[in-house]
């Protein structure tokens, strides 16, 4: 499966201030998406571990994620990487994205999330619509939140 790409963005009424303590708490944004948990940071803004567990078709995915972060520019840009393999069902998986965040009219926010992502190994002969309908949930579940705690 070739790499998919991705970009969503959202007004928010929270300040780019509280919205950046926000979407940098790591543990709360792992509670906002329902396949990933037991985050853990290693490095605050550096390097954080996850697990990604789902069902994708007749597969159980459960992938150990290592989570890179760089290009951190406070309050405004953050870059992050997360690498995981599942070397029960021989499948790896990749995602870089960036977050953005710009003042905006009225001291609002605008919330800006962009990247790619890749499936690789068995989980991807499922073809890239499934891959995509669970990647589309994902980032609906983060833009959910994001609304609920920022004011979207």
């Amino acid at each position: 499966m070739p790499a998919m790409s991705f970009e969503r963005e959202l007004l928010v009424t929270a300040g780019p201030d509280d919205s950046w303590k926000v979407l940098t708490d790591v543990p709360r944004l792992v509670s906002w998406v329902t396949i990933v948990d037991q985050a853990k940071e290693l490095e605050y803004l550096e390097s954080y571990t996850a697990v990604l567990m789902d069902k994708l078709g007749p597969f159980k995915l459960r992938a150990d994620l290592a989570i890179t972060v760089s290009e951190v520019e406070v309050g405004r840009r953050i870059r992050v990487r997360a690498n995981g393999e599942d070397r029960q069902v021989s499948s790896r998986i990749g995602v870089d994205a960036v977050l953005t965040l710009e003042p905006a009219e009225d001291g609002r926010t605008r919330v800006r999330v962009s990247g790619t992502y890749e499936v690789v190994g068995r989980v991807a002969t499922l073809g890239s619509g499934m891959i995509k309908q669970k990647a589309t949930k994902i980032i609906d579940e983060f833009f959910t939140h994001t609304a609920a705690e920022l004011g979207g």
